[in-house]
């Protein structure tokens, strides 16, 4: 089994009034015995038969936005797992779950799964609580919103802001090797490499 499973699940995002369709990648990182499950994106039926039974780590959320955490305290309690968010991202969180909790993620956190170490970079922007989340052996980041094949997340609604995206990618992101291949939220994957080349562009083009 590979080390990285992908599963796509449609659904609507929703925020200021606004509904967009929506596809989302959720990402399993691990073994035949352990994984986590990054983000809880539109329903839990089809997350819970690609954990196959499997032991789960933790169920993380790449930030607050309804997209990536409609069914996370549904599948915490499914999966008997704690379910992980910035808490700079609580009041995204509380628009979609006002009565459920979750466990707080910092800076610089770790997660152990299947002898493969993820490290969590806060990188607000597309959100205040994103965070993407380093695995040097897997030459991976899973990166939620926060950067895509095309460059940064959106940051034209509530709670976002462009000019801290491209901070949180110059300085966290495009720090990592140019080959660390980035997991999305939606979309292909890409490359760190393949994206910070275009960062001036980003720059001149001022959103």
């Amino acid at each position: 089994m590979n080390a990285i499973q992908r599963l796509v699940t449609s659904g609507t995002f929703e925020l200021d009034g606004g509904s967009w369709d929506v596809d989302n990648n959720i990402w399993l990182v691990g073994d035949d015995t352990d994984v986590v499950v990054f983000d809880a994106a539109h329903s839990a039926a089809p997350i819970i038969e690609a954990v196959g039974g499997r032991n789960v780590i933790a169920v993380v959320c790449t930030h607050g936005h309804n997209d990536h955490v409609t069914v996370a305290p549904e599948l915490g309690k499914a999966l008997d797992a704690p379910v992980l968010l910035h808490p700079a991202d609580d009041v995204l969180w509380r628009m979609t779950h006002p009565d459920s909790d979750f466990r707080s993620v910092e800076d610089g956190q770790t997660l152990q799964v299947a002898g493969i170490e993820l490290r969590a970079l806060h990188t607000p922007g597309h959100s205040p609580g994103s965070v993407c989340w380093h695995a040097p052996e897997l030459t991976a980041v899973f990166s939620g919103d926060t950067l895509f094949s095309g460059g940064p997340g959106a940051t034209g609604r509530s709670f976002s802001d462009f000019p801290t995206i491209l901070e949180s990618i110059s300085g966290r992101l495009g720090t990592l090797p140019a080959d660390t291949v980035v997991y999305t939220g939606h979309g292909d994957t890409t490359t760190v490499g393949d994206e910070i080349v275009h960062y001036d562009e980003w720059v001149a083009r001022g959103h």
